[in-house]
């Protein structure tokens, strides 16, 4: 029980701080091509410690999930996410962003990071805290 406890607050305390980096640059007025760059990375590392935790979480309760996907299914099955769809739309974003190597795409799937995204895994956080 206490590796579990001590997992889950290692990664609560990681993705609070994701989250914290992709707010502020999410708030940069006009950012340039570095900036937006580190918004789309900070937008991967809060996906990925959002997955991870939700993961790490419903362990504990003998739900085990092996994919994204699945914990996501989970999570809200579980009452701790409510908007799966948004959760979904997520894994998709982050596989274009993967596979993205032009910029307006990139601007395109950053607004959708903006409005869509990062309210959502601000919600999570709020769920734990």
């Amino acid at each position: 029980m206490k590796n579990y406890k001590e997992r889950l607050n290692r990664y609560l305390q990681d993705l609070e701080k994701s989250i914290l980096n992709l707010d502020d640059s999410l708030k940069i007025e006009n950012p340039n091509d570095m900036i937006e760059d580190a918004i789309i990375k900070r937008f991967e590392l809060a996906y990925e410690l959002a997955w991870k935790t939700l993961k790490a979480y419903p362990g504990h309760e003998g739900i085990i999930c092996t994919s994204t996907g699945d914990c996501f299914k989970q999570a809200k099955a579980t009452g701790i996410i409510s908007d799966e769809p948004a959760w979904l739309s997520m894994i998709e974003t982050r596989n274009v962003l993967v596979h993205t190597y032009s910029a307006e795409k990139s601007r395109e799937m950053i607004r959708k990071i903006r409005e869509d995204h990062a309210p959502v895994l601000r919600n999570l956080l709020e769920f734990f805290t």
